[in-house]
């Protein structure tokens, strides 16, 4: 265990080295949260949802403040991976899975905090309608911080599933683009989920995508109610051990008939 405690340390004080990409992601995603804002302001004006415009303002800041989350990628294992450079990280004392499981970890929460803490005090500063507003409630809150850490992890089990195809194929271009397609849509951060027709949420919230991110925001903004709370959170656990046991299924697999490139 203090060996992956190490790593995660390690991966963290990295991650905060590159405070120029830190501050250009922070002003991109900034811009594109007033965007969809009014882009979404637009169509509230022509047809009216029954949720409160406040509730959408909201999902939008938490969305593209935890944007990082959701895409972010460990550039040297799929640097190792083409390059054969992965050899070496055979030879550690460690699960090579649960090694790269607490790299990836480290990164996505490391990263997410540097970019949301600017963006959120931003979005509170906000006009109202536009900005972000106070949590549903209390307990709301608390659960919605929970559901945030239980994304966490279920967005990093499904990262290495992806990093595991590119172990077969070498080149994590197309799996990566179909996934990372796949959780902009349906994690939320394209069209808020609560937006979808009723019949079409009750199959899409029960995906993994929604319990990265979409089902804590419905915490936070009162969509779920604390008394659902424990029954979504039971949801991201369960697919959570679904989605780790698959990858060290298949990282296992592939460490059978590995082939090494490079020199």
């Amino acid at each position: 265990m203090k060996a992956y405690l190490s790593v995660f340390r390690l991966r963290r004080r990295l991650e905060t080295q590159y405070r120029g990409a830190v501050l250009g992601g922070v002003i991109c995603q900034m811009f594109f949260g007033i965007i969809l804002i009014a882009i979404y302001r637009a169509l509230y004006a022509g047809k009216p949802q029954e949720y409160p415009f406040s509730q959408i303002a909201s999902y939008v800041w938490l969305q593209q403040a935890f944007f990082r989350m959701l895409l972010a990628s460990d550039p040297d294992l799929l640097d190792k991976i083409r390059t054969g450079g992965i050899a070496y990280d055979l030879c550690r004392p460690l699960s090579l899975y649960g090694f790269y499981y607490v790299r990836v970890l480290a990164q996505k929460m490391m990263g997410s905090l540097l970019r949301a803490v600017p963006m959120l005090v931003f979005a509170v500063l906000l006009p109202e309608g536009w900005g972000l507003s106070a949590p549903a409630s209390a307990a709301g809150f608390c659960w919605a911080l929970a559901g945030l850490l239980l994304g966490l992890l279920c967005v990093s089990a499904m990262e290495n599933i992806t990093m595991g195809f590119t172990m077969r194929t070498l080149d994590s271009r197309g799996m990566q683009g179909l996934m990372n397609l796949l959780m902009m849509i349906l994690a939320g951060n394209v069209l808020p989920l609560t937006l979808f027709p009723d019949s079409w949420q009750k199959v899409i919230t029960l995906l993994p995508y929604a319990q990265m991110l979409d089902a804590p925001i419905r915490l936070y903004t009162g969509q779920t109610l604390p008394a659902e709370a424990p029954r979504i959170l039971l949801i991201q656990a369960a697919w959570i051990l679904i989605l780790t046991g698959a990858g060290m299924f298949f990282w296992n697999r592939n460490q059978k008939r590995i082939v090494i490139q490079g020199g």
